[in-house]
C-alpha cells in the first residue's frame, strides 16, 4: 500500500440535531450534508485538486492539514470549534476547523459556495502560518499559499 503524500485532507460533520429533531429535520440534514459533500468529492469537488499538494515540497514538519467541515453547528458546539486547533507533534497534523451555515454556504448560488469554501480555505492559511511561526515549523507557508491559490482558482 501506498503512503499517503496529500498535505490537505477533508472531513464534513453533517449538521447535528437536537435529539427530539423530527424525520423532517433529520431528512434535511442528511440532504444538506449530502450537497455539502459534492462540493469537496463530488465531481467538481475541491478535494482532487488539494490532494495535488504534497507536504514534502513544503517541509517535512507537517505531513496533513485536515480542513474540518462543520455544517451547521448546534449553538453549544461553537465554543467547542477553534479558529485552528493545536499543531500535533506525533502526527506532524493540525485540524482546521471551518463553520459552514446557511448564511455562508447554503443560501448562496453555486459560484458563491465555491467562493466561500476557496476564501475560508485560504483565510485559514493565515491562522496555520501563526501556527507554522510559532512552533517553529520548516512548512514553507508563503509558497504553499500561492500554490494553493493557484489550484482554487
Amino acid at each position: 500500500m501506498s503512503e499517503i503524500t496529500n498535505l490537505f485532507g477533508c472531513f464534513v460533520s453533517y449538521p447535528s440535531l437536537i435529539y427530539d429533531a423530527t424525520e423532517e429535520q433529520k431528512q434535511n440534514s442528511k440532504n444538506q450534508g449530502d450537497l455539502f459533500s459534492t462540493y469537496i468529492w463530488g465531481e467538481m469537488g475541491i478535494s482532487d485538486n488539494l490532494k495535488k499538494l504534497k507536504y514534502e515540497d513544503y517541509g517535512k514538519d507537517l505531513t496533513l492539514a485536515l480542513f474540518q467541515f462543520h455544517l451547521k453547528p448546534i449553538p453549544y458546539e461553537l465554543p467547542y470549534l477553534k479558529e485552528i486547533e493545536s499543531y500535533r507533534k506525533n502526527e506532524k497534523s493540525i485540524g482546521i476547523p471551518i463553520i459552514v451555515t446557511d448564511e455562508n454556504f447554503f443560501s448562496k448560488s453555486e459560484e458563491g459556495r465555491y467562493d466561500f469554501l476557496k476564501q475560508s480555505i485560504l483565510q485559514k492559511m493565515d491562522l496555520l502560518a501563526e501556527v507554522v511561526k510559532k512552533k517553529k515549523l520548516d512548512t514553507n507557508m508563503v509558497r504553499l499559499k500561492i500554490d494553493l491559490e493557484k489550484i482554487l482558482k
